[in-house]
């Protein structure tokens, strides 16, 4: 990878960073919250706190998260907290500029190719399980047993079929719903 524009790389990576839809999560979540911590992270999307970890570090390894410095947070800038100003109990994180771009520039062209190189007719399947209530009612011929297997990969779907919370958010916050 070349380590520049990340419009002439593959549609699934940023800078060598192989990107997964939990990283997809995490700048959505940072860029509609404006600072959050791992662990609300993880609450609100139902993911496993370690994955959310996972993903914030190599997401500031690739220059698009960072530290939020400071002891207190005001609600105007920490869109998601219930109180005027809290001081800080965790370590919350912020989007960098190239983050707050990159973010901007998903658009459905991108998403389509985004999701089409996470698995066979990616996009299809996506837009099928936004319409549907769960797995069992996409399209038969998206309901094979490897369609199954990547939805269950990528936290889409529950193992007895139900859109996660994690995809429901993610559809939510990266406007394509």
């Amino acid at each position: 990878m070349s380590g520049g524009s990340t419009r002439g790389e593959h549609p699934a990576s940023f800078k060598g960073l192989k990107l997964l839809p939990v990283h997809l999560y995490v700048l959505a979540h940072l860029r509609k919250a404006t600072v959050d911590y791992a662990k609300m992270m993880a609450r609100i999307s139902e993911l496993p706190l370690p994955l959310i970890e996972d993903a914030v570090r190599e997401l500031m390894e690739a220059g698009l998260v960072e530290r939020d410095s400071g002891s207190a947070i005001k609600r105007s800038k920490a869109r998601f907290k219930k109180a005027f100003e809290v001081h800080k109990h965790h370590t919350y994180y912020r989007l960098l500029r190239e983050g707050e771009l990159f973010v901007r520039s998903i658009d459905e062209k991108w998403l389509k190719s985004y999701f089409n190189s996470l698995f066979p007719d990616g996009w299809e399947v996506v837009r099928a399980l936004i319409r549907a209530k769960n797995f069992n009612e996409l399209p038969e011929e998206l309901r094979d047993d490897k369609i199954r297997e990547e939805l269950l990969l990528h936290r889409f779907i529950t193992p007895a079929g139900r859109k996660t919370e994690f995809f429901k958010l993610l559809v939510e916050f990266l406007g394509f719903g």
